[in-house]
C-alpha cells in the first residue's frame, strides 16, 4: 500500500480515503481508484457502476438511499466543492440518527465512502460542482426512498446555509450566505423525517 491513505470517521461504516497526489510542474497524476490498495485497507467491496452528474451552486441532491438493494458509495468532486453527508439509518446501530458531514473538493481531492444503511447527499458550495461516485448495487427503479435534510432530530449542520424549519424538507426561505437560494428537486422536498422513514 502507499496509494492511499484511510481514515475511519466517528461512525463506524464510513471512510475519508486520500490518494497520493504527485504533482510538478506540469501538473499532476493520482490514482482514483485502486483494488488492491483498497483491500490492503480492509476495504473489500465490489462496485459495479460509475455515476456522475453536475450540480450549480445552492443545489442540494438526498438525501438518498435505496431499501431493498442499499448501495455502498465512493464518492469525490472533480470540479468545485460540495459538502457531503452521511446519516445512518441501521436498525440497532449505536449511532442511529446520527451524521457526518465532509468537505470534498477538487483541491482537496478527498473521497468519502459510505457503506451500505446510510442516507447520503450533498450540497454545493461553488458556482458548479461536478460529482463522481461508484456504487456497489445497481439503480432500481422503484426502491429509492428519502430522508427530510433537515429534519432538526438529526440536525445537519449544513455550511453557508441559513433559513428557519418550517415543519416539512421545502427549500423555502433557505439561502447561501452570498443569497443563494437553495435549490431542491421537488421529490427532495417532500421526503419524511427520520421518526417515519425506513431503517435498515
Amino acid at each position: 500500500m502507499g496509494q492511499i491513505k484511510v481514515s475511519k470517521c466517528p461512525i463506524e461504516g464510513l471512510y475519508v480515503i486520500e490518494p497520493a497526489v504527485h504533482g510538478d510542474s506540469r501538473g499532476y497524476f493520482m490514482e482514483t481508484y485502486n483494488q488492491k490498495d483498497m483491500e490492503e485497507a480492509g476495504l473489500t467491496m465490489k462496485f459495479v457502476q460509475d455515476n456522475q452528474s453536475c450540480s450549480t451552486k445552492g443545489v442540494l441532491r438526498g438525501l438518498h438511499f435505496q431499501k431493498e438493494f442499499p448501495q455502498g458509495k465512493l464518492v469525490r468532486v472533480i470540479k468545485g466543492t460540495v459538502f457531503d453527508v452521511a446519516v445512518d439509518l441501521r436498525s440497532g446501530s449505536e449511532t442511529y440518527g446520527k451524521w457526518f458531514g465532509i468537505e470534498l473538493s477538487e483541491e482537496n481531492k478527498k473521497q468519502f465512502y459510505i457503506s451500505e444503511g446510510f442516507a447520503h447527499g450533498f450540497l454545493v458550495l461553488s458556482d458548479v460542482a461536478e460529482f463522481c461516485y461508484k456504487v456497489t448495487d445497481f439503480y432500481h427503479p422503484g426502491d429509492e426512498g428519502g430522508l427530510a435534510w433537515n429534519d432538526p432530530e438529526i440536525g445537519i449542520e449544513w455550511p453557508q446555509l441559513k433559513g428557519e424549519y418550517q415543519g416539512t424538507a421545502s427549500a423555502r426561505g433557505y439561502t447561501l450566505e452570498d443569497g443563494t437560494a437553495l435549490n431542491l428537486s421537488d421529490k427532495d422536498q417532500k421526503w419524511a423525517q427520520l421518526k417515519d422513514t425506513f431503517k435498515f
